[in-house]
């Protein structure tokens, strides 16, 4: 290799080392770049790693003050409510200590006592026994006497009230057994005659006719000058009503004897017994109840001619039935059972007077002879309190049977007579002095009269349900009895704000 060659190749590998210096060079150049620029990245990122931390830093801060905050007004709460406690605390025990000394005092005053009333059994041992007697009765008498004016006053009170409801409603149901029906036009039955000469036949030679016939029905015929009729007059409305059938049926036929009017009374009492079945049939019909016996299907057909107040004892049933039933389903009982004790309730008033006993236990009796519910024979006996109630379905009548009874018109009472007896019950009571107001309720069955508490006291509130109940007796007529209540009250009534 000459020296030209020799200088050629080392100038092309200085060339080339230049070249590969500067190739290299420029790539480390790049990768400077690359380095610096993913160097600003992290740099970038770090400040906001760190920016972001301080962030949560600067919350967590705000939270924890916050924290602070609500624990230094808590401890503050606290701190107020100890303060109270201890208030209170503070306050009891000078309470406790108040009581100490009372207590203390109060066993001083019973000490004292006690040596007074060994000193008096001192006393006492020195005297006979009718002077210990007596002095016991005047020391009882002097310590009780308030007591005893008080329990004179309401005993007195309450006895007048109640031996007049009580007598009132005792005698009324004795009476209804009885005679069922008022006076004046339900104790008289008037017949149509064909014919003035039937008047003669009715009475007969001597009299026996008509002496027959009112042996045999147990009724009275009264003849006067009323023309083409005459009156079978009895208490027993069923009696009444078999004379009735009878005679009707002997003037059909003309013929009247002795032997011919006690064989039409047997076929009356055989007609009338066949209605009373009818009638009491037709009740369960309607109340579609069933199982009951025929001896109480008669009681219910008698119930029929019976009135209580003009009201008909059997349709009374039958609504008071209806009404236990309703009752009794809007409440979850038995309608059925409720049924059968609002329809026996009054099943007492069809037998007469020879059945010891009030109506309501006599006829729970009836029906606990032929196997009535337990519960429905109690209904029957307790509907006045006489007997204890057993069961609901007690109230249930006691309740129907006042709902039917007190409603107005139920019992032959126009609306506008019921309207003016309740308004001049309440005129009554208002026209009192001391009266404020007064409030006829339960279909004018009670009236609440309010007085002044001020001017009217006690004894005179009492004086005013007297007046109230003299003039309603003697200037108004209604059915029942009316309840007075004088209310004397006061009120006093502060805000605390």
């Amino acid at each position: 290799m000459n020296f030209d060659q020799i200088v050629g190749f080392a100038a092309g590998a200085v060339i080339g080392i230049f070249a590969v210096l500067f190739f290299f060079k420029r790539r480390f150049a790049r990768k400077e770049d690359v380095l610096g620029q993913k160097l600003d990245v992290e740099v970038r990122e770090a400040r906001l790693a760190i920016r972001e931390e301080q962030s949560e830093q600067e919350l967590k801060f705000k939270q924890r003050s916050a924290e602070l905050d609500l624990a230094t007004k808590e401890n503050t709460r606290r701190e107020e409510l100890l303060g109270k406690q201890e208030a209170a605390i503070e306050e009891k025990s000078k309470e406790l200590s108040r009581e100490q000394r009372l207590l203390e005092d109060a066993e001083h005053e019973a000490e004292k006592i006690r040596r007074l009333y060994r000193l008096k059994l001192h006393q006492i041992t020195q005297m006979d026994q009718g002077e210990a007697r007596q002095l016991l009765l005047r020391n009882t008498e002097k310590e009780c006497e308030q007591e005893i004016r008080d329990l004179r006053r309401t005993v007195l009170g309450r006895s007048e009230s109640e031996v007049s409801d009580e007598a009132k409603r005792i005698l009324l149901a004795a009476m209804q057994r009885i005679t069922s029906q008022p006076m004046n036009d339900a104790t008289a039955t008037v017949v149509n005659l064909p014919s003035e000469e039937m008047k003669g036949r009715i009475i007969g030679r001597e009299g026996r006719n008509i002496r027959t016939f009112e042996h045999a029905t147990g009724t009275t015929l009264m003849i006067d000058e009323t023309p083409d009729s005459v009156l079978i007059s009895c208490f027993d409305p069923v009696r009444r009503e078999i004379a009735r059938i009878a005679l009707e049926a002997l003037l059909r036929d003309g013929r009247i004897h002795p032997s011919s009017i006690e064989e039409e009374v047997l076929k009356a009492e055989d007609e009338m017994h066949a209605n009373v079945i009818d009638l009491g049939e037709g009740a369960l019909r309607k109340l579609r109840l069933s199982s009951v016996h025929p001896e109480v299907v008669a009681l219910l057909g008698k119930l029929h001619y019976r009135l209580s107040n003009n009201q008909n004892t059997l349709a009374h049933s039958v609504e008071v039935a209806n009404l236990c039933a309703l009752i009794a389903s809007e409440i979850g009982l038995d309608p059925v059972l409720a049924k059968r004790a609002g329809l026996f309730h009054d099943i007492g008033k069809a037998v007469d007077e020879e059945y010891a006993g009030s109506h309501a236990m006599v006829g729970a009796d009836i029906i606990k002879q032929h196997g009535e519910d337990p519960r429905v024979v109690n209904a029957a006996a307790a509907h006045h309190k006489e007997v204890p109630a057993e069961s609901v379905y007690a109230g249930l009548v006691m309740v129907a049977d006042a709902l039917s009874a007190v409603r107005p018109g139920a019992r032959a009472s126009s609306i506008d007579g019921f309207i003016s007896r309740v308004r001049s019950i309440e005129e009554i009571a208002q026209a009192e002095a001391g009266v404020i107001d007064a409030y006829a309720i339960q279909a004018g069955r009670e009236v609440r009269v309010i007085v002044e508490p001020e001017s009217v006291g006690d004894e005179e509130a009492r004086q005013i349900a007297r007046k109230i109940r003299s003039r309603i007796e003697e200037e108004l007529n209604y059915p029942g009895s009316i309840e007075i209540t004088v209310i004397r009250e006061q009120r006093f009534s502060e805000t605390a704000v």
